[in-house]
């Protein structure tokens, strides 16, 4: 691919302009949030470096139903990057503070947190307490697993656009996209966009048990979702399924089947409808 065409690229335009745009505190600077839709509020959580629009394919839909929030996680995206140390704990409080702010008298939120998103999720959770009435974990890691190796392709320095684009394909084959007939113009271009932007080395988090910990201090209920051929954890699913059982006996934990890492955009037709039904 030489190019992405401008239909792509205004799509995603056009996604951001039907939004409301809200900026948080993030350090010394923003963090930036994307509100769609009325009634029960459901945060949209990205993956590591990503932006919210690792949920192109999500927050309209659910939007019908729902206020759907998609921010950058801090230090990602068009947020601002705090100030160091990075920990999970002192990124969640940012994006607290922030739901402070969009939702301030609000109880009953819905959280769902996708890779990255969900680790730093089940802190955001935890500190939340009572207010958040449902938190999904969506295909992440950071439950001290085993945790499929995954090699990355790097993009090279002065590399031309068109192997810039050659980098991304390359790179959701890899982890993030299990279908090759699924990795179309939009999600290179996503991929794209998103991964040079990444100021948080968010992979550290995922290797550890950063989210394991956060787990038993969380009230709401806890459900999973996770493609079945998610690069990560395949085949090795039954362990996530026992270790957020092992928190709440009767956790839901949804596979759906062909799907990858990026569950939410290769499968997104099985997951808006799951999703929404959990969150109802």
């Amino acid at each position: 691919m030489n190019s992405i065409g401008e239909e792509t690229i205004s799509y995603v335009k056009g996604v951001a302009a039907e939004a409301r745009r809200v900026e948080t505190p993030c350090g010394d600077r923003h963090m930036v949030w994307r509100v769609w839709g009325s009634g029960p509020a459901l945060v949209l959580l990205h993956g590591g470096y990503g932006s919210w629009t690792h949920w192109i394919r999500n927050v309209l839909p659910l939007s019908r139903a729902f206020t759907v929030a998609a921010p950058d996680l801090p230090g990602l995206g068009e947020s601002a990057t705090p100030p160091e140390p990075h920990t999970a704990e002192g990124l969640a409080g940012i994006i607290v503070r922030g739901l402070d702010i969009l939702f301030p008298t609000r109880g009953g939120l819905h959280i769902a947190g996708f890779s990255f998103g969900g680790v730093l999720g089940g802190h955001v959770a935890a500190q939340l307490g009572d207010r958040v009435r449902r938190f999904t974990i969506v295909g992440s890691n950071g439950l001290g697993l085993v945790r499929q190796p995954t090699a990355l392709r790097r993009l090279p320095e002065g590399a031309s656009e068109t192997e810039a684009l050659d980098v991304a394909r390359q790179n959701l084959a890899a982890l993030m996209i299990a279908d090759p007939s699924k990795i179309d113009e939009l999600a290179i271009y996503i991929q794209a966009e998103n991964a040079p932007r990444g100021r948080i080395k968010s992979r550290r988090f995922s290797r550890a048990d950063t989210l394991a910990r956060a787990l038993p201090l969380i009230n709401a209920r806890i459900d999973g979702i996770w493609g079945e051929r998610d690069a990560t954890a395949y085949p090795h699913l039954d362990d996530r399924a026992r270790a957020l059982r092992n928190i709440q006996p009767d956790v839901r934990f949804e596979v759906i089947p062909g799907a990858g890492h990026w569950v939410q955009y290769e499968a997104a037709d099985r997951f808006n409808p799951l999703l929404a039904e959990i969150a109802a």
